[in-house]
């Protein structure tokens, strides 16, 4: 057998072993019950105006949930994406935004002198949004009666993305 015939051998086994012990960890989370990852149970996240974002709060209807930061340069304008997107599903979903690892006093200078018509919860660790796999601001999460049927990112027409969605 020549070199590169064994080196490719080789390579394929150690892959296949890599493949099959995620496997058995994917099968002893199954078995035992664990929370796949993203579905982990989350801390209430801390409103701006007051109240909190829990998980019973998503288990109930559908909630669409923006993920956004200020100091993101694709979030400038997510006040009025935001407001247009709240408009466009009105009765269908609750709209509400999370702010990733900011502080409260930096979303306040954000969302001063502007109206944004949905609740803001403070993620201030980052968890709840590395949990839902948002890796690009501005981020979209779409829960329906507790189960994630979306996380992704927020596209530019967001209104028609989410009503994609909840069909």
């Amino acid at each position: 057998m020549t070199t590169w015939l064994r080196n490719r051998r080789d390579s394929l086994l150690r892959v296949g072993i890599a493949a099959a012990t995620a496997l058995a960890f994917v099968a002893a989370a199954i078995v035992t019950g664990a929370a796949p990852v993203g579905a982990q149970s989350m801390s209430a996240l801390p409103g701006l105006s007051g109240g909190s974002l829990s998980e019973s709060d998503l288990s109930k209807g559908t909630t669409v949930i923006v993920v956004w930061a200020s100091w993101s340069p694709r979030c400038r304008d997510i006040v009025p994406r935001v407001n247009e997107l709240a408009g466009a599903v009105g009765g269908k979903a609750r709209v509400v935004t999370v702010d990733f690892q900011e502080e409260r006093p930096a979303v306040e200078a954000f969302l001063a002198g502007k109206s944004l018509s949905a609740p803001v919860f403070l993620d201030a660790s980052g968890d709840f949004s590395k949990s839902h796999a948002v890796t690009t601001l501005p981020g979209l999460v779409v829960y329906r009666n507790g189960e994630v049927r979306f996380q992704g990112r927020l596209d530019g027409d967001a209104a028609a993305q989410v009503e994609q969605l909840l069909k």
